[in-house]
Parts: structure tokens; C-alpha cells; sequence
């Protein structure tokens, strides 16, 4: 039978070698099953009350029923309309109150069809029966284990749960709450926002039941989140004559419980990050991050100081003048700091179950307060000088990259990223700790998301005036940032090019030619046809780093010029941005400056027409670069300089070169001037 739970706890009721009371449960239990199957209704109704009284707070009694079939004689006689209208309401409390077990309990459930059979019952007229339906859905829906897309199967369910929600406090309450939890993607916000869902909850804001307020809230919060057109809605909705964006201030304010002021700053965070509140409006600067500070100091419960710091970090995340206002309200940044001592062995927790709540937890702190610190610290020096100084700060981030919680591994490394964006804190901070020796370490084997953020602050890490940067490639980086390019994530290909590239900036030869014989020309070639224009700019970048520095361009061109040559051909034959053609010709102006790869352009005449296209096109920068090139091709200083003079005289460059002259865009103008120079020399 479907709904029956695993094998081995099947056996373990039927097994005749269990202790003796368990046999004597089970017993019990087969009682109460064959009392659904009485031919005198009454005494089925009786029967699944004494059921119901049986199975309240005893887990194990609602397993032994499950197993020997109570569900589905539950719902058969829930769902026949013969059925007492008493009767189909006592199985849905039953059902309800088994539904409240283990996560075992909500999958057998499941299994056993509950969800559909439950919204039929919502059908019938009977007020008593629908608030009993709904509780049960209510109850199997908040389970993580129940798949929420069993609430949009049926396109006539979520219109019916929207009528139903005048009927009662508990309807609403309910079905608020069902659509807070099964909310979870923007198909769903779009399904709920086109059946009315802003304007028939936006009136339980203000109902007199805290219940239906606090869920009605909720709703608001995963409406909203990411989600531009909910959020531009809710400006425009008034409850009681008062805008919607007040309401939710004034849930916010400090005599209101926590759980309503953390959800209403949530609201308001939503609305702002999808562009409907502006960042120095001041219900977001006055009201909303100060209460989201106010939730991270130590007075509240491990919950709301995690949710307080997660929220505030993505408020401010894009807002460097938030991230200076939180930064120096109630001393944030050092409070951050207790996140990583709780609970300690001085803890005032007096309750043993709060406790081992907490200890079990605890990563869940140190995971929001590296998020947070990474929040802060994105944009302004000053800040992430303050953070770094924190005691122990940087001993804490390095901790945190090898600890077993992966989102606690991944908020380190965000953190650590945010950091490393700062010139003095490369020189400082990540040398004092070689931070570069748990990140190397990190990139060896970990899941995509936690590899991006890490090999983004490797990137940072290999720029030039960055003291790790010796060490990092002592420590054979290449190879592994090599192997990235061949990653199938954007991101990852993305950050392994751009990594290599920092790399070979003002590298000597040999870092540069083991990066070409690392990476292949094969795959550097396949990089500058990446159907990502991130990856293809950065290629074309570390093409251009590689190829500088005389002997560097004529070494490299010697051995690879004849497929660099036609890479860039095709770039400037296809068809791509204003900024990837303008790299490409800055490459073929730095292969113009080599004292022999030079002739690669001079005896290609093709490359030489497509320059002087790009000389005479009606965007700057590329006519700049077009510039740049012809310059070095026709410097007097140098051998041969009066033959390819000729040649190119012989093409027709002069004349284009002399109306540049003429350009209003000065560094147009002067480039011109100064090629022109080399002929009158």
C-alpha cells in the first residue's frame, strides 16, 4: 500500500521480539484502525474521535496507525459525501493532528494523496469543515519534506483560497500562512499577485487577531522579494486610508514583537532592493536599518540576531552611503564580533533546551556575521580597515574557510573577497595571514558557488602590488587556474581567465610562457569564441598582457602568430561589442610594436584594410586604437620604418590619418598629429 512507511519500521511494529509494551501499542492501534471499518456509522464517528484523543503528542501511536493503513480509510471517509458532516470533520482534525509528526509522517501523507483529497473538502459550504481542511493543508504545506507545487497544480485552487479568506479568523490566518510557505519561486509571486493576492491581504494588516497580522505580513515578505512589480504595487496600497509602507513602519517600532518588526523590515528591505523605495528614503535610513541593527545585538535569541544581520546585509548590500550609516550605528561592527562567541561557557542561557538549540546553531551566526562583515565592507576603505581591526577578525575568516558548515565556508569567503578589494588590506591584512594558503586549499575541492567567490578573491590576490601574489604562483596556481577555463560555469571560466590574466600583467617570460603552454592554444582559441562576452573580453585581456613587452610579443608571436592572427580576424570579421573589437585592435597594436612580429601585420594585407577600416569608423575608441597601431607600425626610430611608411603611404593611410588631424576628440587629434609626425620626420 502506498502510504505505508520504510521496511524497517513496518517490521519493527509487527516483530514479535519488540518489548512487550510496543506489542501492546500496536495492538491498541489495530483497535482504533478497525473501528473506521464499524457499519454503524455512529460508531465510526466515536471512533475517530478516540482517535484523535489517542494520538495527541505521541509520535509513536501516530506511526503505528500510519503503518496499518489509517490514512487512507481516514480520507476515504473524508471525501464521501454519505459521510456525517461531524464525521468527515473529526478525520480532518485526525489528519491534521498525525500531519504534526515526523517529517515521516508528512511524506506517507503525501503519498497517501492527502493534498488533493483535502482541497475537494475546501468545496463544501460547511465553515467548521473548511477551517479543519485547512489547518491540515496549513500543517502538511509548512513541512520542508511536502513539494509546494501541489498548491498550483490546479489552477481553480488559489482563486478559491483567496474567497475563502473573508470567511473567518482562521481562514485567514490559514491561508495566509499556506501562501507564505508555498511561495517560492517568481512563477509562483506572479500566480498569487494575478488573483488579487496584494489587495484581499493588505485589509488583514489590520485585523484586530495577531495571528492573521503577523501571516498576512509574511505573505507580504516573499511577495515582494526580488520582485519589482509586487513591489511597485504595494506603494500604491492603502489600508485604512494609510499607506502600505507606513503600516509596515509602524509594525516596526520597538513596542511590537519581535517577530512583526523583524518580518516588517524585511517588507521594506524587499521593496527597496526591487527599486521601489529609494535607499535614502527616510522610512529605509531612520527607520528600517536602525530596527535591523537593533536585532543584532546580543539581548535577542540566535534566530532573530541571524535574520536581523542577513537582512541588513542584503539592504545595504549595493549602497555604499547604508553601508557608512550601519557602520557606525550602535557599533555594529564590534557587536558582529560576539556572533563568534556564542553561546560560550559563561552563557546566561538558563534553559538546557535553548541551549542545545543554540550550540547546535551556533554556525548559523558566524555564517550571517561574515555575510553581514562582507556587506559592509564592499565598497568603503575606512570600513574595512574597522572590520580587519576587530579583534581576531582575519584568524576568524581564515577559520572560517575550513569549517564543515559549507554556507558558514561560503560566507567566510565572501567575506574575505569583500576585503580583498582593498589595496591596503592585500598589503596588510591577507600577507600578515596568508590567507592565500586556506584559499589555494579551498580550490582544490569544493561546490561551484564556494569556487567562484574563491577564485574571484584569487584574482585579487595575483594583481600586482599584491605581496601574495609571489607566493601564489610558487604554489602552482596555473594548472589549476587553467582547469577553470574549461569549467562549464560562466562564472568559473570567467574568474580562471581573468585570474591568469592579473597574472601575466608585467610578468617576466617565463610565467608568461608557461601560461601558453598551460592553458594550449587550442583552448585559448576556443575561450575567444565563448558565447560569454565576460569570458571573451578577459581572454582578450590576457592576450594583450601577454603580448607586452618586446621580446615577450616577437617570442610569443614567433610560435603562435599564425593562430593569433586568424583569432583576430575572425573577432573583427563577427559580429561584437564596441569593447571587444577595441581590445582586439589594442593586441594587434601591441604585435605592431614588436621588432619582428611586426611583419606578421605588414605582410598581411587583409589585417592592414580591416585596420584602416577601423580608422576611418565613426566610434573614437576604436578609431584610437586603429591609431595606436599604425603609430607603431610606422615608427621612425626603428628598422624598416621607411618601407612600411611607403606601403601603408601606398594604401591610403595618410590621407585618413591627416583628417583625424582634424578630429574634435582631442586624444583622437594629438594620436593623429603624432603618426603624422613620423612621415614628416
Amino acid at each position: 500500500m502506498a502510504c505505508l512507511l520504510e521496511a524497517p519500521l513496518r517490521i519493527s511494529v509487527l516483530s514479535v521480539s519488540v518489548p512487550l509494551h510496543f506489542v501492546e501499542v500496536t495492538a491498541t492501534s489495530r483497535h482504533y484502525v478497525d473501528r473506521l471499518f464499524d457499519p454503524d456509522p455512529q460508531k465510526v464517528v466515536q471512533g475517530v474521535i478516540d482517535m484523535k484523543n489517542a494520538v495527541i503528542g505521541n509520535n509513536k501511536q501516530k506511526a503505528n496507525l500510519i503503518v496499518l493503513g489509517a490514512v487512507p480509510r481516514l480520507l476515504y471517509l473524508l471525501q464521501q459525501r454519505t459521510s456525517s458532516l461531524e464525521l468527515r470533520t473529526e478525520c480532518a482534525v485526525v489528519l491534521g493532528s498525525l500531519a504534526m509528526g515526523t517529517e515521516n509522517n508528512i511524506k506517507s501523507l503525501v503519498d497517501c494523496h492527502i493534498i488533493p483529497a483535502l482541497l475537494q473538502g475546501l468545496l463544501c459550504p460547511d465553515l467548521v469543515f473548511i477551517e479543519a481542511c485547512l489547518r491540515c493543508l496549513r500543517t502538511v504545506f509548512i513541512s520542508p519534506v511536502t513539494p509546494v507545487q501541489l498548491l498550483y497544480t490546479d489552477p481553480t485552487v488559489i482563486p478559491h483560497l483567496m474567497s475563502l479568506l473573508s470567511h473567518s479568523q482562521r481562514t485567514q490566518e490559514y491561508i495566509t500562512q499556506i501562501f507564505s510557505h508555498c511561495c517560492k519561486t517568481p512563477e509562483h509571486q506572479t500566480v498569487l499577485f494575478n488573483h488579487g493576492a496584494v489587495q484581499n491581504i493588505a485589509p488583514l494588516l489590520i485585523s484586530p487577531f495577531y495571528k492573521v497580522r503577523m501571516q498576512a505580513l509574511k505573505c507580504f515578505s516573499v511577495l515582494a522579494y526580488e520582485n519589482t512589480q509586487v513591489s511597485m504595487t504595494l506603494m500604491n496600497v492603502l489600508v485604512d486610508g494609510e499607506r502600505l509602507a507606513q503600516v509596515f513602519v509602524k509594525m516596526m517600532q520597538r513596542d511590537q514583537p519581535i517577530e512583526m518588526q523583524l518580518t516588517a523590515a524585511k517588507c521594506l528591505t524587499y521593496m527597496c532592493r526591487a527599486g521601489a523605495i529609494g535607499t535614502d528614503d527616510n522610512c529605509i535610513v531612520l527607520k528600517t536599518l536602525p530596527c535591523l541593527v537593533r536585532m543584532c545585538s546580543k539581548e535577542h535569541l540566535l534566530e532573530e540576531r541571524v535574520e536581523g544581520a542577513e537582512t541588513l546585509a542584503y539592504l545595504m548590500e549595493p549602497d555604499v552611503e547604508l553601508q557608512r550609516i550601519a557602520s557606525t550605528t550602535d557599533h555594529l561592527v564590534a557587536t558582529l564580533a560576539d556572533y563568534f562567541k556564542y553561546p560560550s561557557s559563561v552563557s546566561a542561557i538558563t534553559d538546557i533546551k535553548r541551549l542545545d538549540h543554540d550550540l547546535k546553531h551556533a554556525h548559523e551566526l558566524r555564517q550571517a556575521a561574515f555575510k553581514l562583515y562582507a556587506s559592509l565592507g564592499s565598497n568603503d576603505e575606512d570600513i574595512r580597515k574597522k572590520i580587519t581591526e576587530t579583534e581576531n577578525m582575519m584568524d576568524r575568516i581564515v577559520s572560517g574557510l575550513s569549517e564543515s558548515s559549507i554556507k558558514v565556508r561560503l560566507a567566510a569567503v565572501r567575506c574575505l573577497h569583500s576585503l580583498s578589494r582593498s589595496v591596503q588590506q592585500l598589503r596588510t591584512s591577507f600577507h600578515d595571514h596568508a590567507v592565500w594558503k586556506p584559499l589555494m586549499k579551498l580550490l582544490q575541492n569544493a561546490p561551484d558557488e564556494v569556487l567562484i567567490m574563491a577564485s574571484s578573491t584569487i584574482c585579487n590576490l595575483l594583481l600586482e602590488f599584491s605581496p601574495s601574489k609571489e607566493p601564489i604562483l610558487e604554489s602552482g596556481v596555473i594548472e589549476l587556474l587553467c582547469s577553470l577555463t574549461k569549467s562549464d560555469s560562466p562564472a568559473l571560466r570567467v574568474n580562471g581567465i581573468w585570474a591568469l590574466m592579473n597574472m601575466a600583467f608585467q610578468a617576466d617570460q617565463k610565467i608568461k610562457m608557461e601560461i601558453v603552454r598551460c592553458l594550449g592554444t587550442e583552448q585559448l582559441f576556443r575561450l575567444l569564441s565563448d558565447p560569454d562576452n565576460n569570458v571573451l573580453m578577459k581572454t582578450l585581456g590576457l592576450l594583450r598582457n601577454l603580448l607586452s613587452t618586446r621580446p615577450h610579443i616577437d617570442q610569443i608571436m614567433s610560435s603562435h602568430g599564425k593562430q593569433i592572427m586568424q583569432a583576430v580576424t575572425l573577432i573583427l570579421e563577427s559580429e561584437h561589442s564596441i569593447e571587444v573589437k577595441e581590445q582586439t585592435l589594442c593586441i594587434l597594436a601591441n604585435i605592431a610594436d614588436g621588432n619582428t612580429a611586426k611583419e606578421l601585420l605588414m605582410t598581411n594585407d587583409d589585417m592592414l584594410q580591416k585596420v584602416k577600416y577601423y580608422l576611418g569608423h565613426s566610434n573614437v575608441k576604436l578609431q584610437l586604437a586603429a591609431t595606436y597601431c599604425i603609430s607603431n607600425l610606422i615608427w621612425n626610430e626603428e628598422d624598416g620604418s621607411q618601407e612600411r611608411q611607403d606601403k601603408l603611404r601606398e594604401m591610403g593611410f595618410v590621407d585618413i590619418l591627416h583628417k583625424l588631424t582634424q578630429s574634435s576628440d582631442p586624444s583622437l587629434c594629438d594620436r593623429a598629429k603624432t603618426a603624422m609626425q613620423q612621415y614628416l620626420a
